[in-house]
Order: structure tokens, then C-alpha cells, then sequence
């Protein structure tokens, strides 16, 4: 693996890095702002989520789990303070996760963008480098992404990045006071 410690990758709008302690505020205003757009998509908040010291902590284990290969837990930063006016400081999240090495060399792929960031591509702008980082720079084989079959952004946004769709997984994640089918994408390093 030829990883970066903290990486940072940059798109023409965003920054995606892992977040620093000092800017936990402004994570606890990204999930505030997006708390009725996310709930359908994700699962229960943690007690104290919606706090800075709650993520504070969080991202003392984030960087450690950067530090060690194993996850890579990104928050999408404004490039340009005509974004930030209109979306917010923070404009989305991506996560790779549940990293494994061997034979397997995979890794999960979960995202969420701002309601007000929604149909401008920024989710694709950032997706595509994160993806592009888990091939060339974590050295992943294959990358997966799930979504609920009526997430048709999500699953629109997918295939626009070269996922393909591999399964259907019935109650796979409990969210929003029930199990959720999922729709089972991925792409592979070949394509």
C-alpha cells in the first residue's frame, strides 16, 4: 500500500480531507443542517452525535484508522467562499470503509452530499477522486457502494462513476425504524 498519512485530495470545487479537532463545529452544523435529508438514507444517530465533543473523539479515531489503512473517513470542504456562502463550510461526507487486504482488496463506499449541494456534481467531482484514491493509492481491487432501491440519486450517481450493479440484499441495514432492502453495487480496479 503506498497511502498517504493524511491524504488530501482536491476537485475544482472541494477539498476532501479527514477532518482536524478544531472543526468539529462545523461538522455538528453539516449533519444539524442535513438532519431531515440524510434520515431516510442512514442509519440511527449515537447518542451525542450532534455534539463537538462527540466528534472530537471521532476524528482522534478517524485519524487512526487513516494512520493504519483500514478506513478513510473524508469530509468535503468548501473550495471557494461562493460555496461556502451557499452550501456551508462542510458540503458532504465520504467514506471508505471495512477495508480488507489478502486476497479480497476491498473496501465500502458510503457518501452523502448537503440538501443545498444536491444536482450541482459535487458528489461526482468528489467521489470520482476518493475512488480514484482507494485504486491508485490504497491499492484496493475492488471498491462496493450500496443504496436503497428508491435512492435513484444515488443510484443514478453510481453508474455515472462506474459502478455496476452486483445484487440485491434484502433488510440489509435497519434505518429510520425498519430493515431496508439495499441494492448491492461496485467497480472493479479493470474498469
Amino acid at each position: 500500500m503506498r497511502q498517504p498519512i493524511h491524504p488530501v485530495l482536491e476537485t475544482a470545487r472541494v477539498r476532501i480531507r479527514l477532518a482536524e479537532a478544531h472543526e468539529a463545529e462545523h461538522i455538528v452544523a453539516y449533519y444539524k443542517r442535513n438532519e431531515p435529508h440524510l434520515r431516510d438514507w442512514e442509519p440511527e444517530r449515537p447518542h451525542g452525535f450532534l455534539t463537538a465533543p462527540f466528534w472530537k473523539e471521532r476524528i482522534a479515531l478517524y485519524d487512526d484508522q487513516s494512520l493504519a489503512g483500514t478506513s478513510f473517513r473524508f469530509f468535503l470542504f468548501a473550495n471557494t467562499q461562493s460555496l461556502q456562502r451557499e452550501v456551508g463550510v462542510i458540503v458532504g461526507s465520504i467514506s471508505l470503509t471495512q477495508i480488507e487486504r489478502g486476497a479480497f482488496m476491498c473496501g465500502r463506499l458510503g457518501f452523502s452530499v448537503d440538501a443545498s449541494g444536491e444536482g450541482r456534481g459535487l458528489m461526482r467531482e468528489a467521489l470520482t477522486a476518493v475512488v480514484d484514491f482507494g485504486f491508485r493509492d490504497v491499492g484496493l481491487h475492488r471498491i462496493e457502494a450500496n443504496h436503497q432501491p428508491q435512492n435513484l440519486r444515488s443510484a443514478a450517481l453510481l453508474r455515472r462513476v462506474g459502478f455496476e450493479i452486483q445484487g440485491y440484499a434484502r433488510d440489509y441495514l435497519f434505518i429510520d425504524g425498519a430493515w431496508r432492502d439495499h441494492v448491492l453495487t461496485a467497480r472493479t480496479a479493470q474498469e
